[in-house]
C-alpha cells in the first residue's frame, strides 16, 4: 500500500494513504469473474480478492481511489447482472483503521481468498 509521509513538529511520521474499498457480491463464480474482469478495466483499482461465501454467493473485493473505486464497482455490478444475479454493491470511503485490519490486503495478501 503506498505511504505518505507527514512532517510534524520536526519529525517525519509515516501514515497509510487512504484508499477506498468497495465490494460486489452476487450469485455463482462465473458471474464474479465477469464482475472482476469488468472492474480492472474499467477503472484504476486493484483486485483484493474474494470471499466465497457459501450457497453459490462470491464477493469480490477491490481497493483504489474514490471516484475509480465508485466507476469499477459500477461497471462489475452491469457484468455481474448480465450474466447472473447481483446481490450487491457496497463501496466504504476511507475506512477505519480498524476495519482496514480485516479487510484482504493488496497483492493477495492474507485474506485474499477467503471462505465463510
Amino acid at each position: 500500500m503506498p505511504r505518505q509521509v507527514h512532517h510534524h513538529r520536526g519529525r517525519r511520521r509515516r501514515r497509510r494513504a487512504r484508499v477506498d474499498a468497495g465490494r460486489a457480491r452476487g450469485e455463482g463464480l462465473v458471474g464474479a469473474i465477469e464482475a472482476a474482469d469488468a472492474t480492472v478495466k474499467a477503472a484504476n483499482v486493484h483486485l483484493n480478492g474474494r470471499v466465497l461465501v457459501g450457497g453459490g454467493l462470491v464477493t469480490v473485493l477491490v481497493r483504489g481511489d474514490v471516484g475509480a473505486v465508485k466507476a469499477a464497482t459500477d461497471a462489475g455490478a452491469a457484468a455481474a447482472q448480465r450474466i447472473g444475479e447481483l446481490i450487491s454493491v457496497h463501496v466504504i470511503p476511507r475506512p477505519h483503521d480498524e476495519v482496514e485490519a480485516i479487510l484482504p490486503q493488496p497483492g493477495g495478501g492474507k485474506g485474499a481468498d477467503q471462505r465463510l
